[in-house]
């Protein structure tokens, strides 16, 4: 018998990600319908298949944007600008990549420019273009404050996201209420303790509200 060798993936390569149609998105969602326990042909749940994929499109917009395009617009008469500029409370749902709970929270993001500035509403682009995707949130701080440093070449990013975890609130330990934060912080921001602070006072100190 002769075997058939198949060439493995390169270590890291992304997969190529084949999606179903919406047909076939439509037959899962009323299989789990099905093992949940009820009847997808009964009135109240007859078009929910329909009403869960077109949800699922909106929920995971983010799959279908380049978030590194809403920063390549900028604009450069700032007068010499130079100081700290700050987005507090970017509200954004997500969905959490191990349940598909939600996960729902704000993002204050702020970064130290150089010679160039981008229209704010582009920052909060770029936070919702990752949130609208399955995610952790530590993964999500870090792709938001990476992506603004890499196309903006800043002196510093620093993003602060605050988030409540359905996954956590609604299933498992059943703890509502709890809050968890992370950070990231690059450039002046890591390195210069006084930037950082002037920062995280201007969005309130979560940081500081989670550890005390």
């Amino acid at each position: 018998m002769t075997a058939i060798l198949r060439p493995q993936p390169t270590k890291g390569a992304k997969r190529a990600i084949v999606r179903p149609s919406r047909e076939e998105a439509e037959q899962a969602i009323e299989t789990l319908l099905r093992w949940a326990g009820d009847d997808p042909d009964r009135e109240g749940l007859r078009d929910t298949p329909a009403r869960v994929a077109r949800a699922w499109e909106e929920w995971f917009a983010g799959y279908n944007v380049d978030p590194e395009e809403y920063l390549t617009r900028t604009f450069e008469e700032v007068a010499g600008y130079d100081d700290m500029i700050v987005l507090r409370d970017i509200r954004f749902e997500s969905h959490c990549e191990h349940h598909l709970a939600p996960i729902i929270g704000k993002a204050h993001v702020g970064y130290l420019p150089t010679s160039k500035v981008v229209g704010i509403s582009k920052l909060a682009r770029v936070v919702e273009s990752y949130a609208r995707r399955l995610q952790v949130q530590e993964k999500m701080n870090a792709q938001i404050a990476k992506t603004i440093q890499k196309v903006l070449e800043p002196k510093g990013v620093a993003v602060v996201v605050e988030a409540q975890h359905q996954c956590m609130t609604t299933r498992g330990v059943h703890k509502p209420g709890v809050t968890m934060v992370t950070s990231t912080m690059l450039g002046d921001f890591r390195e210069n303790a006084t930037t950082r602070r002037e920062f995280l006072t201007i969005i309130g100190n979560p940081v500081s509200k989670a550890d005390g």
